[in-house]
């Protein structure tokens, strides 16, 4: 078995592995439970926007939807597999990219390159398996990358088209990948003297196409709830002073950093590299098959996203997640161009006939492992924080835990009855309605809207629940620290009254029973509510 192969199974190997222990040891996300929820509403006939809301783009409830048998079969557990399949189609597909935006002879060490990043990242591994908008959008923003490195060759005009197309379904999924449209029209419009202009022709009717029919149906049928959706939610949350802005944006950075330390530390490297031994470019190095400038366009395209994601109010770290597969394709691709450089200038041998390729591939996968292993994602599978000194064990993981109670919850109900939580993963797991303008599960509180607006944007204000709390069908209640605690759009805590008073509209038909610690997101105590026998219907 040769080096190359064996690298490449040690890098799948790795990925499938991690992949595995966030799928059934990673923490539960609040957003996983109203993503598979909207994509059960789409399965069941409804559109987001009109009939409930949804604060992202509308291609992950379709998409989803069509796979809605894994969740009705497994829950969140079978939502994980979906999305870790469809992360590891994108880390597949950036190996392909940096493929091809590297010289011949020197290809395949760029895909092993850029896939031993992605393998060995814990964080990247967590955040495209659990259910998240990441994985999905990824594998559409390669794709039409990838699609759009054909650009040069016979198929162009198709293959500029499919570009455009597979670039508007990952901003479909997540609005922030829409910086990667401009970028590939830009890189076009640049190349048409080579390529002609029915590339950049193609490119834009695909992608005006593919724009139009993910944005005109909704702006028919449900106009505000759509505006509202994808931008005026997002836009009405302000960070405070400016000293706090800066703390955010601040955090992002280091943040990501910390997440991404090793690729960085390539990257940083190779810069250095290129400064203080310049490799002289060589004409004669072998074409790897993509128009001239086409690495440019990749940086670019993961320099406009982070910029995107840095300039919104709250920028988490996590967004970086759709955008890494580009960067360590397009790392892997300048790496491998490099070195392909220094190796024509010295008159070595090229690519795979190089002595120290193996050598170095085999030093960044140990690095990859090694970075796995001290990655803080793999004590979070276990632990649940530390008391004074001692490391508190996790005795389930909260992927169990959840399956468990809404197994429960599940044999107390009918089907079709309805749960009054927020917590929207376990009515997922139960097969439970929530209540209308709940769908949202902690994000679809706005108590402060207009009645007649809260109605129409299918959210709910502080009239709105008050009706549900006293007045919703559901035979139990459940509600862990996230419930009936944040208020939205500035996804702020409600104060101590705020939180009182809807306990109290709670407890007047509900009763509780039982509290279960440490359980979901941020390990909250869960409060299980029986309706009062006198409430009965």
């Amino acid at each position: 078995m040769s080096w190359k192969l064996g690298l490449g199974l040690g890098a799948l190997v790795l990925y499938v592995a991690l992949a595995g222990c966030n799928l059934f040891w990673g923490d539960l996300n609040q957003d996983e439970g109203w993503y598979l929820y909207a994509a059960g509403l789409v399965r069941d006939g409804q559109v987001p926007y009109r009939d409930f809301a949804f604060t992202q783009g509308p291609v992950l409830p379709y998409v989803y939807a069509e796979v809605y048998s894994w969740v009705d079969r497994w829950g969140v557990m079978g939502g994980r597999l979906f999305t870790a399949l469809l992360g590891g189609l994108a880390a597949l597909g950036a190996a392909a990219l940096a493929a091809r935006a590297t010289p011949s002879g020197w290809k395949c060490a760029a895909g092993l390159l850029a896939m031993t990043l992605l393998a060995g990242n814990v964080y990247q591994s967590y955040f495209t398996t659990v259910v998240k908008t990441y994985a999905l959008s990824s594998l559409f923003l390669v794709g039409g990358l990838l699609a759009l490195s054909y650009a040069g060759g016979r198929l162009r005009a198709a293959a500029a088209f499919a570009a455009g197309v597979l670039l508007a379904l990952s901003a479909g999924t997540r609005l922030s990948a829409g910086a990667a449209l401009p970028i590939a029209g830009v890189y076009l419009l640049l190349q048409r003297r080579r390529l002609g202009n029915a590339p950049w022709l193609m490119f834009g009717i695909g992608g005006g196409l593919a724009l139009a029919g993910l944005s005109a149906p909704f702006l028919w049928c449900a106009p505000e709830g759509f505006r509202f959706g994808l931008f005026e939610y997002h836009s009405a949350r302000a960070p405070g002073t400016l000293a706090q802005l800066l703390v955010f944006k601040a955090g992002f950075v280091s943040r990501t950093v910390q997440a991404y330390f090793l690729p960085l530390l390539l990257g940083l490297g190779l810069a250095g590299l290129r400064w203080i031994t310049p490799a002289e470019k060589t004409a004669g190095l072998p074409g790897g098959g993509t128009p001239g400038g086409f690495g440019g366009a990749l940086w670019a395209t993961v320099a406009l996203v982070t910029l995107v994601h840095l300039a919104a109010p709250f920028p988490y770290d996590d967004y970086q997640a759709m955008v890494f597969p580009v960067f360590a394709s397009a790392l892997a691709a300048a790496a491998a161009r490099y070195l392909a450089e220094v190796r024509a200038r010295a008159a070595a041998p090229a690519g795979e006939a190089d002595p120290w390729l193996a050598w170095l591939l085999a030093l960044v996968f140990v690095g990859s492992v090694a970075s796995a292993f001290s990655s803080p994602v793999n004590q979070d599978w276990f632990v649940l924080g530390r008391d004074r000194i001692w490391w508190r064990l996790k005795q389930d993981s909260a992927l169990q835990k959840v399956r468990d109670i809404g197994a429960w919850l599940g044999k107390k109900s009918r089907i079709g009855d309805v749960l009054l939580t927020q917590d929207t993963y376990l009515a997922v797991e139960a097969r439970l309605l929530v209540p209308m303008g709940m769908e949202m599960g902690p994000f679809s509180y706005f108590p402060d809207m207009p009645t007649e607006r809260a109605r129409a944007l299918r959210v709910l204000n502080r009239e709105l629940m008050a009706e549900q709390l006293t007045a919703a069908p559901a035979s139990f209640a459940a509600f862990s620290g996230y419930g009936l605690a944040i208020r939205s759009p500035e996804v702020a805590p409600l104060t101590a009254a705020e939180q009182a008073e809807l306990w109290k509209l709670v407890r007047l038909r509900f009763a509780e029973f039982c509290q279960v610690p440490d359980f979901g997101q941020a390990h909250t105590v869960l409060r299980l509510f029986r309706r009062l026998p006198e409430d009965r219907p």
